[in-house]
């Protein structure tokens, strides 16, 4: 018998995601189909009966393994060996070096070497996790520095996406003095109010400027120096 659409393995991961599915749910949606008079979630019992409930001997099995459980042919034995040894990958997949940034001589560190020398102003927002490193590095804006032109959601939607901790701004000045100017006060102030809103904390704004940096937080929040930690 058919299930309703809402039980179905593949819905119930487009509104559940794919932690909420049983294993048997997913290993249906891996075989796809079960064939003519076989459905696909008795397939995958028949593979987890076959294994004593466990997944594991997916790791040592041979295509022949799988052929010769019945309903398993060579199209649903290469899926199920193939989305093995992707997980296999992900796995072993090394996570990329990601700095930390323990204050904003960090950031100038990081940043100034793309940013210094440029002849037009750069406007990023580095992700942090809850240790504050770097989850990702987004370029919000290319051109003159505009708290109009400069809209939270563009710095806040891939922070909410990479489920970031807090963010800090940075951007260069071309002329190589990194003093803030009101505009970039006024921007700071307004993904201030935008993060404090949402709950992603603002940690501080950095202007690069040729040879050092500043910072372009309003007085009323703490200071930053390079001997002050976040």
């Amino acid at each position: 018998m058919d299930l309703p659409p809402a039980q179905r393995p593949r819905e119930r991961l487009r509104t559940l995601g794919a932690r909420a599915l049983s294993t048997r749910e997913l290993l249906a949606l891996v075989i796809g189909s079960g064939g003519t008079g076989r459905p696909v979630l008795a397939l995958a019992d028949r593979l987890l009966d076959t294994s004593a409930g466990r997944l594991r001997f997916l790791l040592t099995a041979s295509p022949a393994d799988l052929e010769a459980i019945p309903g398993v042919g060579r199209a649903i034995s290469a899926r199920i060996l193939a989305a093995v040894e992707l997980g296999c990958r992900v796995r072993e997949e090394k996570l990329p070096d990601r700095p930390r940034i323990r204050g904003p001589s960090d950031v100038h560190r990081l940043m100034a070497p793309r940013l210094r020398h440029l002849s037009q102003e750069e406007f990023h927002a580095l992700l942090l996790n809850t240790q504050h490193r770097v989850l990702r590095d987004v370029t919000v804006t290319r051109g003159i520095l505009d708290a109009s032109l400069i809209h939270p959601r563009e710095v806040f939607r891939p922070a909410i996406l990479e489920n970031a901790a807090s963010v800090i701004l940075v951007h260069n000045h071309p002329s190589g003095d990194p003093s803030p100017s009101a505009e970039d006060r006024a921007v700071t102030r307004q993904l201030l109010e935008a993060g404090r809103a949402i709950g992603i904390r603002v940690l501080d704004h950095v202007v690069v400027g040729e040879e050092g940096w500043e910072s372009a937080m309003p007085p009323s929040e703490p200071a930053r120096d390079s001997g002050v930690a976040f």
